[in-house]
């Protein structure tokens, strides 16, 4: 066996969204890291939508970009067309959402990893995992090289064993034709790891050349369009237009008619899929009722011909594909670039993780990404960005950085993974985080960077830009709660040019600005003594001053469940002999090892009856220490 004489801090297997932010984060702390992908041409790439937010993922993005990580930049470097979701509704789930160019985004990640002098970037698969005395020693690539480190991140993404399935055809393969990882998961068996088998797909590409793009409905971006990082002072271009169409009964009957072909149905795939992102097969199938559903084409470049078909996932034959497509208004003609296909992999029980994504007996060992049971580029950055951060804390032998379901998305994802782990791919939504009034997307800066900066990865200029937002903001605050409006024809003047309803002088001026419609800057025209602020304080102040009882009500919520939290499970409970424990809250509990009390009420099969033991028993303990 080949031995190198490189020695690194940390090596990262895959390149992908997790493995990018992972590598980054860990380089940016000072660790000498490898960086390995299996194609130097899939470094960030992206195999289903060329997009970047949504709902619930745009907070994600959001909250990477707040510690120091890179995807947020890199959105608004090559964004093509960007939308605020949800603005209809309350700002705990506005969710900004880009379109990027696919080409561009490869190119700009690509060029921030080798910009970075402690990061280098290899094309290699890695075959085994090396452990001394219980820690990890380093890696063994597939070529026979043994690689020394002291941490290793694991972000293979969807490419361990990984099966590419259209129809009666199905081949060994990574996404749109990459080469998959042949070797890693009978390592990591050896390991003691758990594998599941999950599924997920990804719709047809077009030629826009022969796309009837007049029999559609144009979907323009915003304007002027927001960016994704606070980093970013110029907004994202707004350079293409998306379109909607609708599938129909043409569409359906088409595919009721080869239903008998579909491996959904025939047994021919045996992952199981996301619940929030069916095939058009499953649509019409759970959702008979329904005469039609929404299709979306998006570009996936400025120079790019492909155009991809959102809503028309599909693992159907080649020829059912044509068929089916051919039916949507302006798709008579299209030509598909490349097929819609479903691919199967193996991915771990990320419960054997804690909340930094650190394998609890193999100290060193981490895991993000796509591999932990995730779907969606934005969910696997923010698990890379954590775990670099924690591979490069356990480098320093300092403790683990965590994030609380009450501080951040990320912490919600953390949490839901590892305590209550996954049965299908998981999707980070707005509904999954119980404190989304606190945790919106625009003060993630605010609640996370600070801490980033702590440990060494928020820039001193992000540092410097979030504590003169904080700190705008509150002068804001201040000056509101002082002053009242004026009385008089002016008054009066402004109360009519806002749309407002009548109210006497002397008003306060929190009162106004609770009102819909009234903004900071309107009320800087009716009182100009108000001090001249950044848009995103102005933004703070007027989101705290308008749901300022939702947001004390939340924070009291917060504040009760943080007793649960604090109160810490030592880690060498025997679950299995404690007396009064139900047998399946044993095995639960046996099996995650629980940090907290709070943790170990969130594991399904846990129940209050559970809860009130473990409490009891750290009662007990208390006593006995004293």
């Amino acid at each position: 066996m080949m031995v190198s004489f490189y020695v690194w801090d940390a090596v990262v297997i895959g390149a992908g969204h997790a493995g990018c932010e992972a590598a980054l984060a860990l380089a940016r702390m000072g660790a000498r890291t490898l960086l390995l992908t299996l194609s130097l041409d899939a470094v960030a790439h992206m195999p289903c939508n060329p997009a970047i937010g949504g709902t619930g993922k745009g907070h994600l993005v959001r909250e990477v970009d707040a510690l120091g990580g890179e995807m947020g930049l890199a959105a608004d470097a090559v964004s093509i067309q960007s939308r605020m979701l949800n603005r209809s509704k309350g700002p705990a789930v506005h969710s900004l959402r880009a379109q990027a160019d696919k080409r561009a985004y490869h190119d700009h990640m690509l060029a921030a990893l080798l910009a970075e002098p402690n990061i280098t970037l290899r094309q290699a698969e890695v075959s085994r995992i090396l452990t001394q005395n219980g820690l990890v020693s380093g890696v063994v690539t597939a070529t026979g090289e043994t690689l020394q480190t002291r941490a290793a991140i694991v972000a293979a993404g969807v490419y361990l064993d990984s099966r590419i399935i259209i129809g009666d055809y199905s081949r060994n393969s990574g996404p749109q034709g990459f080469m998959n990882a042949s070797s890693l998961s009978d390592a990591l068996r050896g390991l003691g790891f758990d594998l599941r088998r999950f599924k997920t797909g990804t719709p047809a590409r077009l030629d826009a050349r022969t796309i009837h793009f007049d029999r559609m409905e144009p979907q323009y971006g915003d304007d002027p369009p927001t960016p994704f990082s606070f980093m970013s002072d110029e907004p994202p271009a707004n350079s293409a237009c998306c379109y909607l169409t609708w599938t129909n009964e043409r569409t359906h009957a088409v595919i009721r008619a080869n239903l008998h072909r579909a491996p959904m149905f025939t047994g021919g795939i045996n992952g199981v899929g996301a619940r929030y992102c069916p095939s058009i097969e499953d649509k019409i199938t759970r959702f008979a009722d329904k005469p039609r559903h929404q299709v979306f084409l998006e570009p996936e470049g400025l120079r790019s011909p492909e155009w991809y078909v959102q809503g028309v996932s599909t693992s159907l034959p080649e020829d059912v594909q044509t068929e089916l497509i051919r039916t949507i208004p302006g798709l008579e003609d299209a030509v598909l670039m490349r097929l819609a296909y479903a691919i199967e992999y193996d991915c771990i029980d990320p419960t054997r993780l804690d909340a930094g994504f650190g394998v609890r007996d193999i100290p060193g060992l981490y895991f993000a990404g796509q591999i932990n049971g995730t779907s969606g580029y934005e969910e696997a950055a923010a698990q890379g960005i954590l775990a670099g951060i924690n591979a490069a804390l356990h480098l320093r032998g300092e403790s683990p950085f965590l994030i609380g379901r009450d501080e951040g998305y990320i912490g919600v994802l953390a949490d839901d993974l590892t305590v209550k782990g996954t049965d299908e791919p998981y999707r980070m939504m707005t509904s999954r985080a119980e404190y989304r009034l606190l945790l919106r997307q625009d003060n993630a800066d605010l609640r996370l960077t600070e801490r980033a900066a702590a440990i060494g990865l928020a820039s001193p200029e992000r540092l410097e830009r979030t504590l003169a937002k904080r700190d705008q903001t509150g002068i804001a605050l201040e000056a509101i709660n002082a002053e009242r409006a004026p009385h008089g024809e002016a008054f009066a003047r402004w109360l009519l040019m806002n749309d407002q309803p009548p109210a006497p002088g002397g008003f306060p001026l929190t009162d106004l600005l609770k009102r819909p419609g009234v903004t900071y800057a309107s009320l800087r025209e009716l009182c100009p003594a108000l001090p001249g602020i950044l848009p995103r304080a102005a933004e703070q102040a007027e989101l705290t001053v308008k749901y300022e009882g939702y947001l004390t009500k939340q924070q009291r919520e917060v504040d009760r469940t943080r007793s649960l939290e604090r109160r810490a499970l030592p880690p060498d409970v025997d679950y299995i002999a404690l007396p009064g424990l139900r047998v399946e809250a044993r095995q639960k509990l046996d099996r995650v090892r629980p940090a907290t009390i709070g943790q170990a009420s969130r594991i399904p099969g846990v129940s209050p009856a559970d809860i009130a033991v473990l409490t009891t028993y750290l009662t007990h303990l208390v006593r006995l220490s004293r």
